[in-house]
């Protein structure tokens, strides 16, 4: 049997990631000159916008790499079918990490205090004074920029051993054995390097800490499975549309309902995190940790707060919990659609409802940024399946993916 393994960017698909991509630098363009120069409260929008776009499309884009390396480490092969679109996605963190590292140190070199106050600590603030030894300018850039190439690195590591195999032949039970404990050992360093960084310290650096007084120790879970659950539903966008295009022929219903269950299973992790947070600083009713939620839950915020439960939480319980729906085509990609934006919005409120207390500001800036970040992805996406083949025929699991039922 034949299969069509070498995809061929289609000419729409190429144009509209351009004219996505092109729509973000003109949205840039034009915030800088009517944000960026404007007073504190307007350079403080364009550069939380930069911020919360930047950082949520990078983490959801580096979601592929963790979700091909903890099934690695699961010595899972049901998803070997499709595993190399995962893969072009996680080329994405490239690009992007490179953009979200330029906005990034911007902000602490450029001094933006406006976003993170701790930048320019007041010596009588004790509570700031005290984490001096964390939040500092000098801790975070060098953080910030280990992270982004442990991720770059390992990443590029695990897609170059995924290819070894495409230029070779079947493998003896021997050098299967070798090349799947090599495959295992990688794919450890980098969950490794996935924990001390998503799962831990970058949320706290890059976005809890523009609300430098307070803390939660869920926080990073939160963040994490916010953009987890974004990622596999990015991952099912590309499936569905490799399969449309008559691509990714071992791809079938039993796959993408194991896709349909990881995003319903992580909505309701999510909203497990989402729960947990609230109610315990809402019994608790410390103002030290209330302040938080409280222009979220009485003030500007109060819609796009719950609005976010609603999307995130309700929509994919009672859509994606039929078998039926995980199976269907259109469901899916409605779901995955309406999943990605619901956690956009939530970095949304994330960050800009720190900045912004008063005002809820989202518009066309906010949109156009989001187009160039989602034509950027489609780019690098395309680009990376279009020179390499979609299956890695010799990989020892493929046999296992072939077979897969739920």
């Amino acid at each position: 049997m034949s299969f069509r393994e070498k995809f061929e960017i289609p000419a729409k698909f190429k144009m509209w990631s351009m004219i996505l991509m092109a729509v973000g630098l003109v949205s840039i363009l034009a915030g800088y000159f009517i944000y960026g120069q404007g007073d504190e409260h307007a350079n403080t929008r364009f550069w939380g916008v930069l911020l919360y776009n930047s950082v949520f499309f990078l983490l959801i884009v580096n979601a592929s790499m963790f979700f091909i390396c903890a099934t690695t480490l699961a010595m899972g092969g049901w998803q070997m079918s499709f595993r190399r679109v995962a893969e072009a996605i996680s080329t994405a963190v490239i690009p992007i990490g490179i953009i979200s590292g330029v906005i990034l140190l911007s902000l602490v070199l450029g001094h933006k205090h406006h976003i993170y106050h701790w930048i320019t600590p007041d010596p009588n603030d004790h509570i700031l004074m005290g984490k001096i030894g964390f939040l500092n300018p000098t801790f975070f850039i060098v953080w910030t920029v280990l992270t982004l190439l442990g991720w770059i690195f390992l990443g590029a590591k695990m897609r170059s051993i995924s290819r070894e195999l495409d230029n070779g032949g079947p493998l003896s039970p021997e050098e299967g054995k070798k090349y799947i404990f090599k495959n295992t050992i990688w794919g450890s360093l980098y969950l490794v390097w996935f924990g001390l960084t998503v799962a831990s310290t970058v949320p706290w650096l890059w976005l809890m800490s523009i609300d430098a007084h307070w803390y939660s120790t869920m926080y990073s879970w939160y963040t994490f499975a916010s953009t987890f659950v974004a990622g596999m539903a990015l991952i099912t966008l590309f499936v569905i549309y490799l399969k449309n295009q008559g691509y990714l022929e071992l791809v079938n219903q039993e796959h993408l309902h194991d896709l349909g269950k990881f995003m319903f299973a992580f909505s309701v992790f999510w909203t497990y995190l989402w729960f947990s947070q609230y109610m315990l600083i809402w019994y608790a009713n410390i103002p030290e940790e209330t302040v938080y939620f409280k222009h979220r839950v009485q003030g500007p915020y109060r819609g796009i707060f719950f609005l976010n439960l609603i999307i995130n939480f309700i929509a994919p319980l009672l859509i994606l919990m039929r078998r039926s729906s995980k199976r269907n085509y259109t469901l899916l990609v409605f779901m995955a659609v309406l999943i990605i934006f619901g956690h956009w919005i939530d970095f949304y409120q994330m960050v800009i409802a720190s900045l912004s207390k008063e005002h809820v500001e989202l518009g066309l800036f906010d949109f156009g940024v989001a187009a160039g970040f989602i034509g950027l992805i489609m780019w690098a996406t395309g680009n990376a399946l279009s020179k390499h083949s979609l299956i890695n025929r010799h990989h020892p699991f493929l046999k296992e993916s072939i077979i897969h039922h739920t």
